[in-house]
């Protein structure tokens, strides 16, 4: 989906098999969301509380906020977070996680830096993005994430407030048109419509960056769409300067979560190929990369490889 932009596949980029089992009790002073009580688009969860957060995310996606109080960075973000989410109406909710005070969490989200956003999809990670971003980039994000949430299934809303508690109903926020198209297109699973969209929207306006970013997703989404990995790894052994081979299987371990490994291959590949085939693995990096997100520290090691391997 970004860290980082969101690599927008279910990415295995997190371990949080430890903490689905724990007690689902809040602790005290906890306001995690209450089941069958009003539930807020913005809370807070902890080390008790997070198998709730999992739950909800097989409705609503969850956008989830590792910060602590002593990290500047974390407050320039967190108010943007709430912002975009509280407009967004009840399609995404927000959980905030204080790493100080819930170190299972901080460990199973592996944050070794703060702020640190991802979120939860039927019960799955999606790295977003390391860092405080701009306001544009978290909308960016969260407009992928909702692509990426429609595809596994997780449509649903919460509601944003009861008559007389004060609560103004967000608008919900329009897609200009061709985005529209492709969001529709890909709910249905209809790929080739959705990149034709995607691609009509960037002919018109060729610094549409959530254009791009979603043509880039919807076209992963094509081309590992029914792909078999052990027969894509055989493939790829057998044949190790074959570039589609090596293409097939990139693809299939980012959509994996296997982000280094994705991007060790393709780096493999180009060092060893000539100079005049190299062209499309460069091609395929540049689009991968933009999939995960230049903030993220992936990107940048094989970014920096890469150059060293032109330079």
């Amino acid at each position: 989906m970004s860290d980082q932009a969101p690599g927008a596949v279910l990415r295995g980029a997190v371990d949080l098999s430890s903490l689905r089992s724990r007690p689902t009790a809040p602790a005290a002073g906890a306001s995690a969301p209450e089941e069958g009580g009003a539930l807020p688009l913005v809370f807070d969860v902890t080390d008790a509380s997070f198998p709730q957060a999992l739950e909800l995310s097989r409705t609503v996606p969850v956008v989830v906020d590792l910060w602590a109080e002593w990290c500047g960075p974390c407050k320039q973000l967190s108010p943007v977070l709430e912002k975009v989410v509280t407009e967004l109406g009840g399609r995404l909710v927000l959980a905030k996680v204080d790493v100080d005070a819930n170190p299972q969490l901080a460990q199973g989200f592996r944050a070794q830096s703060i702020p640190m956003v991802v979120a939860l999809v039927a019960g799955q990670p999606v790295p977003l993005f390391n860092g405080a971003v701009p306001e544009q980039q978290v909308r960016e994000v969260f407009a992928q994430l909702l692509q990426l949430a429609a595809q596994h299934g997780v449509t649903g809303t919460v509601p944003v407030g009861e008559p007389g508690e004060g609560a103004e109903e967000p608008a919900e926020p329009e897609l200009p048109p061709l985005h529209q198209e492709a969001y529709d297109a890909i709910e249905n699973g209809d790929y080739a419509t959705a990149v034709s969209a995607y691609e009509r929207a960037l002919a018109q306006n060729p610094r549409d960056e959530q254009a791009r970013a979603g043509l880039g997703q919807v076209r992963l989404l094509q081309r590992v769409d029914g792909a078999d990995l052990q027969a894509a790894r055989a493939a790829a052994a057998a044949a190790p300067l074959d570039v589609e081979a090596q293409f097939a299987v990139a693809d299939l371990d980012l959509s994996g979560g296997h982000v280094d490994d994705a991007f060790s291959r393709l780096l493999d590949l180009f060092a060893v190929l000539p100079a005049d085939e190299r062209g499309p693995v460069r091609e395929r990096l540049l689009e991968l990369f933009g999939l995960v997100g230049d903030a993220d520290p992936r990107v940048a090691r094989a970014r920096g490889r890469l150059a060293s391997l032109l330079f």
